[in-house]
This record gives structure tokens, sequence and C-alpha cells, in this order.
């Protein structure tokens, strides 16, 4: 039977967010332009595969302060996960364990109802 872990729940709610602040940060630059300024599109089919992009309009003042937004709270909540008080309590294969079981509890289900 696998280990189980009494995650706090300040922990629990950091990793959770970290999740989150990482899924909409990943959607939102799949929606942005490919790049941050004004380019022209381009075609390079010198390499070992063909490379196209389209002219790109560059990004708003908006969406470069949205992105910035989620990364430094990225930022945020790695440190603070990473650096949380319980993992003091753990130390060797267990912490490693434990960081991996932290990574994936959202997906566990619930036991028996």
């Amino acid at each position: 039977m696998a280990a189980t872990y009494d995650f706090p729940s300040d922990l629990l709610a950091g990793q959770e967010e970290l999740h989150q602040v990482r899924a909409e940060l990943s959607a939102l630059l799949k929606r942005l332009p490919w790049s941050v300024e004004p380019l022209d599109g381009f075609s390079d089919d010198s390499g070992w595969r063909k490379v196209e992009r389209a002219a790109s309009p560059g990004w708003t003042a908006d969406e470069q302060a949205e992105v910035e937004k989620l990364r430094r709270r990225e930022h945020e909540l790695v440190v603070f996960v990473s650096t949380h008080r319980y993992w003091a309590e753990l130390t060797g294969a267990d912490r490693v364990h434990a960081r991996s079981r932290l990574k994936h509890v959202h997906e566990t289900p619930e036991g028996p109802a």
C-alpha cells in the first residue's frame, strides 16, 4: 500500500493554486501571438523540417501585464510550496515521495462513500 501523508491545509491550498495558476498561464500563452513584439512572418525550409510563422501583431500591454502577473504568482507559490515547514518533518526518500504525492493529491479519488 502506498504511503499516505497528512499534508497541512495551507500546503494543499498552495499546491492547488499553483496547479490553477499554471493551467491559466498555459492557456493564456497558447492564445497569445507567438511573439511579444510585432514581427513579420517567416518561412524556413532549410532545416530538417519546414518552419513557418505568420506575422505576429505582438502582445498588448494588458496581455503582457497578465502574463507577468501570473508568472510572478507562480513563482511565489513555487517558493511557498517548496520551502514549506512541513518538508522538515520528512527525510530522504520519504520527502521525495511526499513531494511527488502532493503534486498529484488533487487527482486522487475519494474513498468509498
